[in-house]
């Protein structure tokens, strides 16, 4: 009744991913037209972020991360370690769209379809853009490489 909407480009962060040195990679999905075998493209992938606190009624606080560019119709949010691979029995760190690409690979089956035009008056949709339960812990995820990634790094 009392509440308020945030702004649009305030995303809701657990407050163990406020000090931690993770990629955040915003994936954005929707936005490619025609032939493209990918549904999903990484739209940033960086290791620095802002931070907003909002206090709430009896001084328990949320963060929020602040991203300019996000928008809940065509964006999601993940947090991913540093990767590394190997290279000649040496581990090389992966870039940060790398590391997107991977992600993006890993739950392109998740997308749900949408049209990427709305009229002005629609609200917000109900469902997120990537619709499958999060996975709170997990050691390893497994993304296949494609063929011609594969003959590129073997050559």
């Amino acid at each position: 009744m009392f509440g308020r909407r945030l702004p649009r480009h305030l995303v809701p962060v657990h407050p163990d991913n406020v000090v931690n040195k993770d990629w955040i990679i915003l994936l954005e999905a929707g936005t490619i037209v025609g032939p493209s075998p990918q549904r999903l493209r990484v739209a940033t992938a960086t290791q620095e972020r802002k931070i907003a606190k909002k206090y709430k009624l009896f001084g328990t606080s949320s963060y929020f991360l602040v991203l300019g560019e996000y928008n809940p119709r065509t964006h999601a949010v993940y947090f991913c370690p540093q990767l590394y691979r190997c290279d000649n029995e040496k581990l090389a760190p992966l870039t940060g769209d790398e590391i997107g690409s991977y992600v993006a690979q890993a739950i392109e089956s998740a997308v749900t379809n949408r049209r990427p035009w709305y009229e002005p008056s629609e609200k917000s949709p109900d469902e997120p853009v990537i619709n499958t339960p999060l996975l709170k812990e997990f050691d390893t995820v497994v993304v296949e490489m494609p063929s011609a990634q594969k003959a590129k790094i073997a050559s």
